[in-house]
C-alpha cells in the first residue's frame, strides 16, 4: 500500500470514528428525551390519584405501558454505556413501536385530546436529530396513522373540539416534521462540513510537518556539509604547517647526510648513512602525500583512470594505524575504460570506505577492492568489501543519514559524506550491497560520461 493509498485509508478511519461519536452524542441526547418523556407520563397519570387519594380506572394500564417503557429504556440506556446503539439496524422497527406506545397511552388516557399526544412531537423531534430524512417522514406517517387510528376507535369521545383536535394535531406533526427536518438538516450539513474540514485540517497539519521535518533534515545535511568541510579546511592548514616545520629541519638533515657521504667512511658508516638518507626521502614522501591530500579538492571534471585513483586512496590508507596485519587485494577488470569525473572526490570516496573497511576488521582479515564494467556498458563499479562484524540489520537504512554512526568514537559523517559525493558530486550512487557477520560489502557506481 504506497502512501496515498495509507492517507486516505486513514482519512476514512477518522470519518467513521466521528460518525460513531455523532451518533453516540445524538443517542444521548434521545436518552435524556426518553427519560424525561417517561418521568412526566408518571407525574401526569399518578398525579391526580395523589392529589385525589383515589385510583381511575386507566391509571394501572398507563403505569403498565409506562412501565414497559422505562424497561426499554433501560436496555437502550446499557447499550449506550457500552458505546453501542439499540436496534440501530432497525430504526423503522423502533418508530413504529413507539407510534403504537403513544397511541395506547393517549387511548388509555383522554382519547384524542390526551396530553400525550405531544410525545410524537418528542419522538418526531428524537428521528430529526439522530436519523435521514426519509425516516423522519416515514415517521410522520406512522404517528399521524396511529393518532388517526386513535381518532376512529375512540368515537365514543369524538366530538366536534377533538376532531379539531385531531386535525390540528396532525397538522402541527407535518408542520414540525418539516420543520425538524430542515433545521437537523442544516446542522447536520454544518457538522459535516467542520468535520471535513478538520480532516483537511489534519491533513495540512500533517503536510507541513512532513515538510518541515524534510527542510530540517536537509538543513542538518547541509550543517554536516559545512562541518566537514571546515575539518578538511583545518586539516589541510595543519598539513602544510606541519610540512613546513618538519620539512625544514629534514631539509637540513638530509643536506648534512649527503655532505657527510661526500667523504670516504668505512662500509659499516656509509651504510647507515645510506640508511639515515633512505628513511629521511621516505618520511618527505609520506610529508608530500600528505600535502597533496589535504589541499583543497579540485573541481574540474577530467578523464581519470579508476584504478590510479584506488592506488592513491590505498597509498593514503596504509599510514592509518589499523592498516597493520591486514591483508588488502585489488581485483581489477582488465580493460577498464577512463571515466570523466573529479580525481580528487573520487579519491576521497574510495579512501572513507577503505578507512571504514579498516576500523571494521580485526588483524588477519582481508579487505578486497574490486571494479567491473556493468552490463549496460554505460557504468562502472567500484566494489569495497571486507570481512569485518558487519552492520546490525536493523540499522541499516539509517548509515546514510547525518551524525548517524554505530562507530563508540564516530562522528556520524563518514557515509553521509560517501553518498553526497557519489550522488550529488559526481554523478552516480553508492549502495550497502550486503551486511552481516561475515562481513560488508559496499558499490560505488559511476557513469562513465
Amino acid at each position: 500500500m504506497d502512501h496515498s493509498h495509507l492517507i486516505e485509508s486513514e482519512t476514512a478511519d477518522e470519518l467513521r470514528i466521528t460518525r460513531v461519536a455523532t451518533e453516540l452524542r445524538a443517542e444521548s441526547i434521545t436518552l435524556r428525551v426518553r427519560w424525561f418523556g417517561l418521568c412526566i407520563g408518571y407525574i401526569l397519570v399518578n398525579i391526580d390519584g395523589l392529589l385525589n387519594q383515589s385510583e381511575t380506572r386507566s391509571q394501572p394500564a398507563l403505569n403498565a405501558i409506562l412501565t414497559l417503557g422505562a424497561v426499554y429504556a433501560v436496555i437502550d440506556t446499557w447499550w449506550s454505556a457500552k458505546g453501542k446503539v439499540f436496534l440501530s439496524e432497525f430504526r423503522l422497527a423502533v418508530s413504529a413501536m413507539e407510534a403504537l406506545f403513544i397511541g395506547l397511552l393517549c387511548f388509555f388516557d383522554d382519547g384524542v385530546p390526551s396530553p400525550f399526544r405531544f410525545y410524537y412531537f418528542l419522538s418526531l423531534l428524537d428521528c430529526g436529530i439522530r436519523h435521514s430524512r426519509s425516516l423522519t417522514f416515514s415517521t410522520f406517517g406512522m404517528h399521524a396513522l396511529s393518532y388517526c387510528v386513535l381518532g376512529l376507535t375512540a368515537t365514543e369521545k369524538m366530538t366536534h373540539e377533538s376532531f379539531v383536535t385531531l386535525t390540528l394535531t396532525v397538522l402541527f406533526l407535518g408542520w414540525g416534521s418539516w420543520a425538524i427536518i430542515a433545521l437537523t438538516g442544516l446542522l447536520k450539513s454544518a457538522g459535516k462540513r467542520l468535520e471535513t474540514l478538520n480532516v483537511e485540517l489534519r491533513d495540512h497539519q500533517t503536510t507541513l510537518e512532513s515538510r518541515i521535518d524534510e527542510r530540517t533534515h536537509a538543513l542538518q545535511e547541509s550543517q554536516a556539509r559545512m562541518i566537514q568541510q571546515e575539518k578538511q579546511a583545518a586539516f589541510g592548514l595543519l598539513a602544510a604547517g606541519i610540512a613546513h616545520e618538519v620539512g625544514n629541519p629534514l631539509a637540513s638533515i638530509s643536506s648534512i647526510v649527503q655532505m657527510l657521504n661526500r667523504h670516504s667512511q668505512d662500509d659499516y658508516t656509509a651504510g647507515r648513512l645510506h640508511m639515515v638518507d633512505a628513511q629521511l626521502r621516505r618520511i618527505q614522501k609520506i610529508l608530500r602525500e600528505l600535502v597533496s591530500f589535504s589541499r583543497p579538492a579540485s573541481q574540474d571534471v577530467t578523464a581519470v583512470d579508476v584504478h590510479e585513483v584506488i592506488l592513491d586512496a590505498l597509498n593514503i590508507a596504509k599510514y592509518y594505524k589499523r592498516w597493520k596485519g591486514k591483508k588488502v587485494e585489488t581485483l581489477f577488470s582488465p580493460g577498464m575504460p577512463v571515466v570523466h569525473t573529479v580525481y580528487d572526490l573520487l579519491v576521497q570516496l574510495v579512501l572513507n570506505l577503505i578507512l571504514n573497511a579498516l576500523d571494521a576488521t580485526e588483524e588477519g582479515a582481508t579487505i578486497s577492492v574490486t571494479t567491473d564494467v556493468l552490463a549496460d556498458d554505460e557504468q562502472i563499479g567500484i566494489t569495497i568489501a571486507d570481512e569485518g562484524h558487519g552492520i546490525p540489520l536493523e540499522v541499516q537504512r539509517q548509515i546514510f543519514n547525518a551524525y548517524f554512526t554505530t562507530k563508540s568514537a564516530g562522528t556520524g559523517l563518514g557515509l553521509f559524506v560517501c553518498r553526497q559525493l557519489a550522488e550529488t558530486e559526481l554523478g552516480g550512487t553508492i549502495e550497502l550491497v550486503r551486511s552481516d557477520s561475515s562481513g560488508t560489502i559496499f558499490r560505488i557506481r559511476l557513469p562513465l560520461s
